[in-house]
């Protein structure tokens, strides 16, 4: 397809692809015998926690004796069977997901669910999947280039709970997040029940970068996951679980069971005096609220090059975040694409006006580099992110070389500690 973009007129293929991938969605759904409708389908949208509200759901279903399956950026899992998601896609194709829900009814899954992201739906692969309910997390600027602006950028996160709306399941729960600013967009959406929550829902709320506890519908909720914004993501889960009538006993399980949550405010420990956390944050906004669950400690701040050829926009941004909050700055590799990484990464720092970035192409340098810098700081704190999981670092023509930051901190700690 990639190839044949390249002789087909832009006109032409602008109408040519919207029908292109709607039909390979209903074919997908068509072949595997449209398999969403046997079991109950939740899917998650957003900006930030996607990931996080997916694996907190998911817990808090199997806490209630349900059977589950989960497709999203960390994993694929279905049942007892989990794989690490290796695609670098979030949503991967419409035919992948049709026959991972066939597969979740075979295996006697009672409840899928899906996170769901504005590329996937920019080709229809939500189509043809038909919900039951919808959890909206938030939403903020990103893939604006991809998209074109940041209002078809919600408008395609809107056409997700569009097709809610058009399910042929008998409810159409659209679980909203009413304290972010574009909430009345999901909220009104026809054909639908809205269920909104909000940062009231905790009551009696403690939160710290490494655990927090609230009271919700009565029932007090402890978790060892740290951050407000973590806060959202289990309330988001909690309310559309008990749309599905699972008991606050359920609930208050689930999140306890969620231990940690890989690549997302994952602490790295193996015996050293301070924490190392690796975090998926790739926007501003995430990159924000993960540093300011740390503003006890002197950081080190380790980030890249937010992804070559995409979001340009944002990189001036990110390195003024990093100036705000952080000791330290690494400015390191990430995904150049077909982007020079030093350009990338002096765009970052152009957003700095008075710290110095250290800049190391090499990311396990950078991370090396880090952790000996640990002992020039009273109480340091190492925080690495923007990849999570991601299995690779993406290079020029669409190489790619394996990748984890966690195995890469794991490994360059213990290098530190033996010394």
């Amino acid at each position: 397809m990639r190839s044949l973009k390249r002789f087909i007129p832009r006109r032409l293929l602008n109408i040519a692809m919207p029908l292109y991938h709607f039909s390979l969605a209903f074919f997908g759904a068509l072949i595997y015998r449209f398999p969403s409708r046997k079991i109950i389908i939740i899917g998650v949208t957003g900006t930030k926690g996607k990931s996080s509200t997916v694996e907190i759901l998911g817990n808090i279903f199997e806490a209630a004796g349900y059977r589950t399956a989960v497709l999203g950026t960390i994993k694929f899992q279905i049942g007892e069977k989990t794989e690490r998601n290796l695609k670098k896609m979030t949503m991967p194709g419409r035919f992948f997901v049709q026959k991972f829900l066939r597969d979740a009814v075979d295996a006697g899954c009672t409840h899928a669910i899906i996170e769901m992201t504005s590329e996937g739906a920019k080709q229809f692969r939500q189509r043809f999947i038909n919900m039951d309910a919808l959890i909206f997390t938030n939403l903020s600027p990103e893939h604006i280039e991809s998209h074109g602006s940041f209002e078809r950028y919600r408008n395609a996160k809107l056409s997700i709970a569009r097709t809610l709306a058009r399910s042929k399941k008998i409810k159409h729960y659209m679980i909203v997040n009413s304290d972010d600013i574009t909430a009345h967009f999901f909220l009104d959406i026809p054909n639908t029940e809205a269920v909104s929550f909000s940062r009231s829902d905790a009551k009696n709320l403690i939160v710290d970068e490494q655990q927090c506890s609230f009271t919700f519908h009565d029932k007090k909720i402890t978790s060892n996951l740290g951050g407000m914004f973590n806060v959202y993501n289990m309330l988001g889960a909690a309310t559309c679980a008990a749309k599905f009538d699972v008991s606050l006993d359920a609930i208050a399980q689930g999140i306890a069971n969620t231990k940690t949550i890989a690549g997302r405010m994952e602490r790295i420990d193996v015996g050293q005096s301070f924490p190392v956390v690796v975090d998926y944050a790739h926007t501003p906004d995430s990159l924000e609220a993960i540093y300011g669950a740390y503003t006890d400690y002197e950081t080190i701040c380790i980030l890249g090059n937010t992804g070559g050829g995409r979001d340009k926009w944002k990189r001036p941004i990110m390195g003024g975040v990093a100036e705000k909050y952080c000791t330290e700055i690494i400015l390191t590799n990430e995904d150049p694409y077909d982007e020079d990484p030093e350009t990338i990464l002096k765009e970052i720092a152009s957003g700095m006006e008075t710290k110095k970035p250290t800049i190391i192409i090499d990311r396990r340098e950078a991370i090396a580099h880090a952790i000996q810098r640990t002992n020039a700081h009273k109480k340091p704190a190492i925080l690495i992110t923007g990849k999570g999981t991601d299995p690779f670092i993406m290079g020029p023509n669409d190489t790619k070389i394996p990748w984890d930051d966690r195995d890469v901190a794991k490994e360059e700690l213990s290098k530190f500690l033996a010394t």
